[in-house]
């Protein structure tokens, strides 16, 4: 009896592991059938923000698509999933160079996890003198995970000159990263690395190559509602508008 206790108080802070709670440093979302949605969060000069990122379990093992933002994250993001799933991580991309998407390559990679980049992300890295990725893969590339399909997208410059997209086409689910902008934003956020003029020719792009996604994954924020790409695009429209207002 006492054994059994023990056992249901064990799956009890196990349940809390994966995030339910809303304080929690980790929250992770069924999306639907095997992806799921998790989110973490970081002080940026003294406000927490939020970070998306999202996970797909296949009979392989486990992909990752970004690396969760705080870095206390790492193992119990591997943890979390391997209570849950049973099943082990086997590759991570990194949609962009910046710390909140690429910064657990060099944690990942020496689990022997496989990380994947574009070759411009490993260019900055490079440049920026931090951890890159094991593999460089083409701009546009498709890859096979089990039963699933998924294609790694570049547009063009926006958010970062480096930004990706991944996709989904079966289950029509369009993975933005910091790319896409959530319908919450009242405006474009960070724009250091940002190029704004091509981001709004990016974002055509991407409208045009993967049509009426079911779901769409920002990068921060509220990721529930689909109209999130239009709505990046109205805010670059603003943006490039009221700059080209100023220089008149």
């Amino acid at each position: 009896m006492q054994k059994l206790a023990s056992i249901i108080f064990f799956l009890a802070i196990l349940s809390n592991s994966f995030g339910q709670s809303k304080n929690s440093p980790l929250q992770i979302s069924h999306l639907t059938g095997d992806f799921y949605v998790y989110k973490t969060f970081h002080d940026y000069k003294g406000i927490l923000i939020s970070a998306n990122a999202m996970y797909l379990v296949t009979d392989k093992g486990v992909v990752l698509f970004d690396a969760p933002w705080d870095k206390t994250q790492f193992q119990l993001l591997l943890d979390s999933i391997k209570a849950k799933h049973n099943k082990s991580v086997i590759m991570c991309f990194a949609t962009h160079s910046h710390e909140d998407r690429a910064g657990g390559l060099e944690f990942y990679g020496k689990k022997g996890i496989k990380t994947y980049t574009i070759k411009l992300t490993d260019q900055i890295l490079k440049k920026n003198n931090e951890k890159r990725a094991e593999f460089v893969i083409p701009n546009d590339t498709t890859f096979s995970v089990g039963k699933y399909k998924f294609e790694v997208f570049y547009p063009g410059k926006g958010h970062a000159p480096d930004n990706i997209v991944v996709w989904f086409g079966k289950e029509k689910i369009l993975y933005g990263g910091c790319f896409i902008k959530s319908t919450e934003a009242k405006d474009l956020g960070y724009l250091g690395d940002a190029d704004v003029k091509e981001w709004e020719k990016s974002i055509k792009k991407v409208q045009s190559k993967f049509k009426s996604p079911k779901y769409i994954i920002t990068g921060h924020d509220d990721w529930t509602d689909v109209k999130s790409l239009n709505h990046t695009l109205k805010l670059v429209q603003e943006f490039n508008a009221a700059k080209a207002s100023v220089k008149k």
